[in-house]
């Protein structure tokens, strides 16, 4: 079976996403992992949840994004007082005409950042749902659909826990990726600095429009996924379910829940939009196994035994890459 794409849309898409990379990395230092994250996000459509204690960039790198597609973009500061209606919007009566009318919510934009997601309870956390999944807002009885591209990017501190609200398992599913943001490197700080301490801080400019990103996304979509690739993926979100079939039966009492279908979709366009950002028509097992964590870690609930004897998921989700035959 040959490729679907063309060496001509590959390449063609392949130039553009580089400029758009480009563009970022003239504001953005370090953080690549966050930057190609972000970029498969937007190329599959999927939200994305960011891990990160605060001043490591998370914010510029989503603005700087979004001002680069030249997308909308809104800024949400979740805290225990936000209220849905501040999210999705609600009915203002208009004195004039004895109507309500309505009043739009700041959800309504290409890309989202809803800052510190965790600290705001539950019902808040679930006006985000409909939006996440259905990609439409319902305000009073009418319902009134999402901006296209919609993408919804949650940062999470993972410390100074006091005060928060975790993420039922329901809404973290919801999340295409799970990206983990680290501290840069003392000659990527240094660079920051030295940006900083300019007479002028580099600013992101404009390389496409959202209409052309949603042509790269069908790119994207296109890129070669062979039958043995597709199989190795059914097999690695199995293993977190059932880890006694790949010689892993003493993981069985320390999850407690697998990945759901969802991560085995998602690592599939995931996989395919990072070998379109690596400059190929086609995905490799590697492609699968460098995206496996981010797309898994979110999804497996562990066991109050796993914390009991201080294995994390990342530890599992390494075992499960060693165990399962790569194609």
């Amino acid at each position: 079976m040959e490729p679907t794409t063309s060496r001509v849309d590959v390449s063609e898409a392949v130039q553009r996403l580089g400029a758009l990379q480009q563009a970022v990395g003239r504001v953005i230092v370090g953080q690549e992992s966050l930057v190609e994250g972000i970029l498969v996000g937007l190329l599959s459509r999927g939200h994305l949840l960011l891990e990160g204690v605060p001043g490591l960039a998370k914010t510029l790198a989503v603005r700087t994004v979004a001002t680069a597609v030249e997308g909308s973009f809104q800024r949400l500061q979740f805290t225990p007082d936000l209220l849905p209606a501040d999210v999705t919007g609600t009915l203002v009566f208009d004195p004039k005409d004895g109507v309500f009318r309505p009043r739009k919510g700041p959800v309504f934009a290409n890309l989202v950042l809803a800052d510190e997601i965790n600290r705001a309870p539950a019902k808040v956390q679930s006006a985000l749902l409909e939006a996440m999944e259905e990609r439409q807002v319902t305000i009073g009885d009418a319902t009134y659909p999402l901006p296209d591209p919609f993408l919804v990017l949650a940062t999470q501190n993972p410390i100074e826990q006091e005060g928060t609200y975790p993420l039922p398992e329901a809404q973290l599913d919801r999340f295409f990726l799970k990206l983990l943001v680290d501290y840069p490197t003392p000659e990527e700080e240094r660079r920051v600095l030295d940006m900083h301490l300019g007479e002028r801080f580099p600013e992101a400019e404009p390389v496409m429009d959202v209409a052309e990103l949603g042509r790269l996304s069908a790119v994207a979509d296109q890129v070669y996924l062979d039958e043995r690739i597709r199989s190795y993926i059914v097999s690695l979100v199995g293993a977190t379910r059932r880890p006694a079939e790949v010689g892993l039966g003493d993981l069985v009492p320390l999850v407690s829940w697998g990945a759901s279908p969802r991560a085995t979709i998602a690592l599939a366009q995931g996989a395919r939009a990072l070998a379109l950002l690596r400059g190929r028509g086609y995905v490799t097992p590697e492609d699968v196994k460098e995206l496996a964590p981010a797309v898994l870690r979110h999804r497996i609930v562990l066991s109050y035994e796993a914390e009991a004897e201080g294995v994390g998921v990342e530890e599992i989700v390494q075992r499960i890459l060693l165990a399962v035959e790569v194609p």
